[in-house]
C-alpha cells in the first residue's frame, strides 16, 4: 500500500536532520536489509531495515545509501535478469522520486566511487552491526549490516567505524505529524477489525482461537493495512498466561478468558493493542483480575507525562501491581521478584516503525513520543492471564490516548 502522507520531502528532510546531529566529516554508509532464506529457492517476505526506511522510503533489499558531505547517492543491487523476469524491475527514477535522492547508480560504478573516497578517509559512519545471534530473544538478525562492513573493511582495513544508532535513535523517538498519521490510521484499523470479529454474534460461532485470529487479519486488509505489524495472540484460558502464545491453534471454551494482542500496520508504522474478552460465561475470579489490570492501567495512564524517566514509572507499577496482588491473595508481603511472577513484562515500550521501537530508556519522556501502556496479570495455578493494552501520545501536559475508542471492559 502506498500513502501520500510520505513524500521526498519527509525523507530528505531525516537525512539533513541526521547530519546536523552527526556534525562528522566522515562518509556516512548506510544499507538496506537482505532477503532472507525460508526454504530452498524461497524466502520470507522482505521487511526492510527501518532506519534506512527512515531516511529513504525505499523497500527494495540491498541498496546502499551513501551521505558525503553535500553529495548524496545510492548505489543499486547487482539483480539478475531472471530477478527482474520474477521480482520484477526497479527503475532509477522510481528510487529518485520516492527518496529524494537524485543520484542513483548502478553497483560497479556507485562502489568504484565510493572506493576512492574510502580509500582517503579514515572513519565511516554507519549503524553497528548486530551480534549474529541474540541470545536472550533467541532470533538471528539480517546480516546486511555486516556483510556492508565487511565490504568497507576490504576496501580500506584501517577504517574506523563510527555509530549512527543514537542519533537515530533520539531521531525515531519524537514522531513527526506524517508518523502520527500512520500510526493513527494502523490504530484506527486494529480497532475497528477487532470490533468486528469479536461481535458477540460472530465471537460465539469461533470454535478455535485461528478462527478469531483469521477473522481479524481479513479485516486488517480489508481496510487497506499490509497485514499484521507482529504475530498476533489469540490466547484462551492457560495459554494466555504465556505472553507470546503464537501457536494460536487451540480449541476456546466457552468458561475461558481469551488475551488477544494485536496491531495492523500502515505505511511501516504499527499498532499494538490488546484487550482481555469472555465468551460466554465470566466468573467472579476472573472479573476480580480484569477489573485490577484495569485499575493499574488507569492508574499508569495518570503517570505518563513529560520529564518522566521509564525506569521511576516501571518501579511505581510494580508497586501498584503488588498492591493488586496482594488484594487479589496472591502474595502477603510485596517484593519485586514476588510481582514479577505474576507480572514478568513490562508496562511500557516505544512504538513507531517497529513494534518495539528504538528508544532511549534512560532519556526523559519528550512530547511526540509514542508509547504503549500494557499491564497484565498471569496466574499459572489458576489458568488465568489477563493483559490490557493501549497505545498513547507524550502530549506537553500528559498523554492523548490513541485507542480509546475501543472498550476494555470483559464484553
Amino acid at each position: 500500500m502506498t500513502n501520500s502522507k510520505f513524500t521526498s520531502e519527509f525523507f530528505a528532510g531525516n537525512r539533513a536532520r541526521l547530519k546536523d546531529l552527526f556534525t562528522g566529516t566522515a562518509p556516512i554508509v548506510l544499507t538496506a536489509n537482505g532477503l532472507l532464506q525460508r526454504g530452498g529457492d524461497v524466502t520470507y517476505p522482505f521487511s526492510q531495515d527501518a532506519s534506512f526506511w527512515y531516511l529513504t522510503g525505499l523497500n527494495e533489499p540491498d541498496i546502499t545509501l551513501v551521505m558525503d558531505r553535500d553529495k548524496e547517492y545510492i548505489i543499486m543491487p547487482v539483480r539478475s535478469a531472471m530477478s527482474e523476469v520474477f521480482d520484477g524491475k526497479v527503475t532509477e527514477d522510481a528510487l529518485s522520486r520516492r527518496s529524494g535522492v537524485d543520484t542513483i547508480l548502478a553497483n560497479k560504478e556507485g562502489w568504484e566511487r565510493l572506493n576512492g573516497r574510502l580509500k582517503k578517509v579514515k572513519h565511516v559512519a554507519t549503524l553497528a552491526v548486530s551480534p549474529a545471534y541474540v541470545e536472550h530473544y533467541g532470533l538471528y538478525t539480517n546480516p546486511a549490516r555486516g556483510v556492508l562492513v565487511d565490504r568497507l573493511k576490504e576496501t580500506n582495513p584501517d577504517l574506523k567505524l563510527l555509530d549512527l544508532g543514537p542519533h537515530l535513535t533520539r531521531m525515531r523517538m519524537i514522531k513527526q505529524a506524517p508518523e502520527l498519521v500512520a500510526i493513527k490510521a494502523a490504530i484506527d484499523i486494529t480497532i475497528a477489525a477487532f470490533k468486528e470479529a469479536a461481535r458477540p454474534a460472530r465471537l460465539s460461532k469461533y470454535a478455535y482461537e485461528y478462527e478469531l485470529e483469521a477473522a481479524i487479519t481479513g479485516g486488517f486488509r480489508k481496510r487497506g493495512a499490509t497485514g499484521h505489524a507482529f504475530a498476533p495472540v489469540v490466547a484462551g484460558g492457560e495459554r494466555a498466561v504465556t505472553i507470546h502464545h503464537l501457536a494460536n491453534d487451540a480449541a476456546l471454551s466457552a468458561d475461558e478468558l481469551i488475551v488477544v494482542d494485536i496491531g495492523a500496520e500502515v505505511e511501516h508504522y504499527a499498532a499494538d493493542i490488546t484487550r482481555t474478552i469472555g465468551l460466554k460465561t465470566v466468573s467472579r475470579r476472573q472479573r476480580a483480575v480484569h477489573e485490577a489490570v484495569q485499575d493499574i492501567q488507569q492508574q499508569a495512564f495518570g503517570l505518563l507525562k513529560p520529564g518522566i524517566l521509564m525506569k521511576d514509572y516501571e518501579q511505581q507499577i510494580v508497586q501498584l501491581m503488588g498492591e493488586k496482588l496482594r488484594e487479589l491473595g496472591l502474595m502477603k508481603s510485596i517484593t519485586p521478584k514476588a510481582v514479577r511472577y505474576y507480572y514478568p513484562h513490562a508496562t511500557s515500550h516505544f512504538l513507531g516503525l517497529n513494534v518495539h521501537d528504538v528508544g532511549d530508556y534512560d532519556h526523559p519522556l519528550e512530547p511526540g513520543i509514542v508509547m504503549t501502556v500494557e499491564p497484565g496479570i498471569y496466574i499459572p495455578e489458576e489458568g488465568i492471564g489477563v493483559r490490557i493494552e493501549d497505545d498513547v501520545l507524550i502530549t506537553g501536559s500528559g498523554i492523548k490516548i490513541l485507542s480509546n475508542k475501543l472498550p476494555r471492559g470483559l464484553s
